[in-house]
């Protein structure tokens, strides 16, 4: 039976939500700590309590909707085989990178990357940078045991990661009114977890 959340943890949650939502519509610039409250229903002093500043507001934000808890603490099973484990892992992030929020939030970083830099740089170590890690650790891992041989388990991440983007993402970031399929990027997700299987296997 799940824990009920606590009248803290709710109100967290409450602020969360509405920093994203205020966040991904107007960008990081036009946001204020004084509007998140608004929108959450809460005293601006209970927004700082729970998050002490803006930034951390939107690192907070950034990691609930570009990581996602199926993203984070990945464990490698002793009962399943290494393309199972990473035929997970790619499933998951193909649904989160072509999400529609996501997408948003990308969309809203890249496009104040010049002007604000700073926002830049939490959006890339709350989101990117926290995946690779992730899936770095799980191939480390797998490395360990035998099932791959991976010299350099960050490259090899970036590596499998920025191949599973593929057209899909690439159509829906340029805005092309059709969209692939979900059997082709079924097919084409296996087909890069192959490719990549092919190149560390230990065999």
């Amino acid at each position: 039976m799940k824990k009920p959340r606590s009248k803290s943890e709710e109100k967290r949650q409450q602020i969360l939500d509405s920093a994203t939502l205020l966040f991904t519509e107007r960008g990081f610039a036009d946001t204020s700590m004084d509007q998140v409250a608004k929108q959450a229903e809460v005293s601006k002093q209970t927004v700082y309590s729970h998050f002490g500043g803006k930034d951390e507001l939107f690192t907070a934000a950034i990691e609930r909707r570009c990581v996602a808890s199926d993203l984070k603490d990945l464990e490698v099973s002793d009962d399943q085989s290494a393309r199972t484990i990473l035929q997970q892992i790619c499933a998951r992030f193909v649904d989160l990178i072509l999400s529609e929020d996501v997408v948003r939030v990308h969309r809203v970083c890249v496009s104040q990357a010049v002007a604000y830099p700073e926002v830049a740089r939490l959006f890339y170590k709350a989101g990117p940078q926290q995946t690779i890690s992730e899936v770095a650790r799980v191939l480390e891992q797998l490395d360990a045991r035998g099932d791959l041989v991976v010299d350099d388990s960050r490259y090899a991440a970036t590596q499998l990661l920025l191949m599973l983007k593929g057209e899909a993402r690439m159509r829906i970031e340029y805005n092309v009114e059709e969209k692939i399929s979900k059997t082709e990027i079924e097919s084409y997700t296996e087909n890069c977890l192959d490719m990549f299987l092919r190149a560390y296997s230990s065999r």
